[in-house]
């Protein structure tokens, strides 16, 4: 590192080691688009093997940026959300911003702070899935932060959301089962104190996607659920098929509750999908790992998460037009739990 300590290194240093000056390191640091390729690559080679760190503060003071953003999620340990940062970290980057991710754990009190406290003057922008706030909240909350929000709530007319179509998602999970020969299809579920609107819209697409079928939605094929967790997933499978419920197909709120419901089908004895079929939601790595594999929704992850990069980044570039509403596509990908009729 040519006797350089990595706290230490400077601006002017990474635009020596480069070759280059100090207004293109500055530029590359920034995420300026107009940078050519090459020239970014020297750069950035520069930056790694001095060890820079951009001055927050200092930048902030010169240029009003910090080149940092937020995400803002319930559950950082959800498959689902740990795949969304990880697709939005590699789009901010690419950016030339870094991610900060916050967990707010459903708790109005967190999400508020996301918008009003935490985040003041650390980062130029935030990706936020409430889960709480209502609308007038977030509107009056968010104010001048460039902000896009993610997930199933109402969103601000300023504001931009990035989401899937969840009522056709489900149906679309439904049409599969129904596909497959499966008329008894339950839904699992519904989970005791959920607050969000997202298993409200699913159990709407559910329950439209059998009456489009002819068939009358039966109440006693919604399964509830204690908690979030796979196991309580199991506990749920385990308690209807112990009352005696018939059932042909599960369609689940996510692959974490399609897991656990492999698992409790199994140990009561009954095959998958010979005697049960199952479609989990998410179409997360834990679809690979299941005995057997699982079938599930699957919403275009990465692309909700360069769609929300995107405006955001428009919004920090003085974007100030009506919000705009993203729906991004999904699939269903077929395994062995629910294969192909």
């Amino acid at each position: 590192m040519g006797g350089l300590m990595a706290g230490r290194v400077r601006l002017v240093d990474v635009a020596e080691r480069a070759g280059v000056s100090m207004k293109t390191v500055s530029n590359v640091v920034n995420g300026y688009a107009h940078v050519q390729p090459k020239l970014r690559e020297r750069v950035q080679a520069a930056i790694d093997e001095l060890g820079y760190r951009p001055n927050l503060t200092a930048r902030r003071l010169a240029t009003g940026k910090t080149g940092m953003i937020a995400l803002a999620m319930p559950e950082i340990d959800h498959p689902y959300f740990a795949e969304i940062a990880s697709h939005l970290a590699a789009a901010a980057a690419a950016g030339g911003y870094r991610v900060i991710i916050e967990q707010t754990l459903n708790d109005p009190v967190a999400e508020r702070a996301v918008l009003r406290d935490r985040e003041a003057g650390l980062v130029d922008g935030v990706i936020f899935q409430p889960t709480r706030m209502a609308t007038l909240e977030i509107a009056k909350l968010h104010d001048d932060l460039p902000l896009v929000l993610l997930g199933e709530v109402e969103a601000p007319v300023t504001t931009d959301h990035v989401m899937i179509d969840n009522v056709a998602a489900a149906g679309a999970g439904v049409r599969h089962l129904l596909a497959l020969g499966r008329r008894r299809i339950a839904f699992l579920g519904l989970v005791h104190g959920d607050v969000t609107a997202t298993n409200r819209q699913r159990l709407l697409g559910y329950q439209e996607a059998l009456i489009e079928a002819g068939i009358r939605p039966d109440p006693t094929l919604v399964l509830t659920a204690d908690g979030f967790s796979a196991q309580d997933a199991h506990a749920a499978v385990d308690a209807a098929v112990a009352a005696g419920l018939e059932f042909d197909a599960v369609l689940c709120r996510d692959d974490r509750f399609a897991a656990g419901a492999v698992t409790a089908l199994r140990h009561a004895g009954l095959a998958v999908p010979e005697d049960i079929a199952v479609v989990g939601w998410d179409d997360t790595a834990i679809t690979a790992y299941t005995a057997p594999t699982l079938t599930s929704i699957a919403p275009d992850k990465r692309a909700l998460a360069e769609r929300a990069f995107e405006l955001l980044l428009e919004r920090m570039r003085g974007h100030h037009g009506p919000g705009r509403h993203v729906v991004v596509d999904h699939t269903i990908a077929v395994r062995e739990s629910a294969p192909a009729g």
